[in-house]
């Protein structure tokens, strides 16, 4: 299985990559995971290479193999549309970061339905997961990587029960209760996606 996951510094792409790993670690899968995070405290873009099954000799996943991309905002889910195989999935959350050329003003923003059709135009099997929007109405837009964890976990072969054990293990005491709610959520929103 060939999971590309990206996003924005400080979305918890990481965290949701260290997740699956340990599952698929604790399914006695080999696994193998790179990330790349150069300027990820300044919003820079986050990717996570997650590659997992029987033998994985290299943690790359290499363009138009990915069996599925999960992208934590639009642009970095059109950024590594070209990552998936013909028949890949899509899981984004259509919530939106704008680089630093839109904010500043240097470059005009595209208009998100053109966004939304060249997404179609390259993931035929795509769904948009909001997850930014479902983790501010549980009161935090850091469980967001929660929500889409939920929702993609929906996909995935492992029970929720050791995904519950493997958030638990890594998130911190403090965040756990909330943690928790989020991928519930997430959970239904994966369901009716």
């Amino acid at each position: 299985m060939n999971i590309l996951v990206c996003g924005v510094g400080g979305q918890g792409v990481l965290l949701f990559s260290d997740i699956i790993s340990n599952l698929a670690l604790g399914a006695g899968l080999d696994v193998k995971k790179s990330e790349v995070h150069g300027m990820a405290q300044r919003g820079g873009s986050v990717t996570s290479h997650i590659r997992y099954g029987t033998r994985v000799f290299s943690p790359l996943i290499e363009e138009g193999t990915a069996d599925m991309v999960v992208a934590f905002e639009r642009l970095e889910a059109l950024r590594y549309v070209h990552m998936l195989r013909p028949t890949g999935r899509l899981l984004y959350d259509p919530h939106r970061i704008d680089p630093l050329p839109v904010s500043s003003g240097m470059v005009e923003r595209p208009a998100d339905e053109r966004l939304d059709e060249r997404l179609a135009a390259r993931a035929p099997n795509r769904r948009a997961i909001p997850a930014f929007a479902t983790a501010l109405a549980l009161g935090s837009a850091r469980v967001q990587n929660t929500v889409m964890l939920g929702a993609v976990s929906t996909r995935l072969e492992f029970p929720a029960d050791a995904v519950r054990g493997a958030i638990m293990s890594l998130v911190k005491p403090q965040a756990l209760e909330l943690n928790l709610k989020a991928f519930a959520a997430g959970q239904a929103l994966g369901i009716n996606a």
